[in-house]
């Protein structure tokens, strides 16, 4: 559903508005075995939900993006979902 979300609303939201510069508030509250919030992101699924920003940032303001670590409240995935957040943003 995030994905769905992601690409049939932000993306396009994005391509109309056509920012200068991305922020992400990158919070992993969502993670599937988060104990508060129910939701069900994988950390695979945060790292494709941050090359969608990302390709929002490249197509529309040259990549420039800045990315605000938030939290969660599973400590070992909040730590697995920062990294592969990060590790996304290294890649491109």
């Amino acid at each position: 559903e995030y994905l769905a979300a992601f690409n049939k609303v932000l993306v396009p939201a994005a391509d109309a508005f056509k920012p200068e510069f991305v922020l992400i508030s990158a919070g992993f509250d969502p993670h599937l075995d988060d104990p508060l919030t129910g939701l069900a992101v994988s950390t695979a699924g945060f790292a494709r939900l941050t090359a969608i920003v990302m390709e929002i940032a490249a197509r529309h303001c040259g990549g420039r993006l800045v990315s605000a670590l938030e939290g969660g409240y599973h400590l070992e995935n909040l730590a697995a979902s920062a990294v592969a957040h990060v590790k996304t943003l290294m890649e491109k």
